[in-house]
């Protein structure tokens, strides 16, 4: 079963979502940028959810997760929760 590794900033606006991966692919760091915004509790982790498999997110997460390249920016997402910025820092 595939296994990956993810951090992700979790923001209320589709808008807000687009300014920080602007920002992140201008250069800042992600998980400076997750410590700033993101709204889920990861963000003290700098985004950080660890290891998971699919089934563990909800599915618009796992979509992306799991077809995303590793180490590539990918969003905003839109889930029940709001918008998100995701970046595939590992998968097997």
């Amino acid at each position: 079963m595939s296994r990956a590794c993810a951090r992700h900033i979790l923001v209320d606006s589709e808008e807000k979502c687009l300014q920080l991966k602007t920002d992140i692919e201008g250069g800042a760091d992600f998980a400076d940028v997750a410590k700033a915004n993101s709204s889920c509790p990861s963000s003290r982790q700098g985004g950080d959810l660890g290891e998971f498999g699919p089934g563990q997110m909800v599915p618009e997460f796992d979509e992306v997760v799991f077809s995303a390249e590793v180490g590539s920016v990918e969003g905003p997402v839109k889930t029940q929760f709001g918008y998100h910025l995701l970046e595939v820092t590992s998968r097997r």
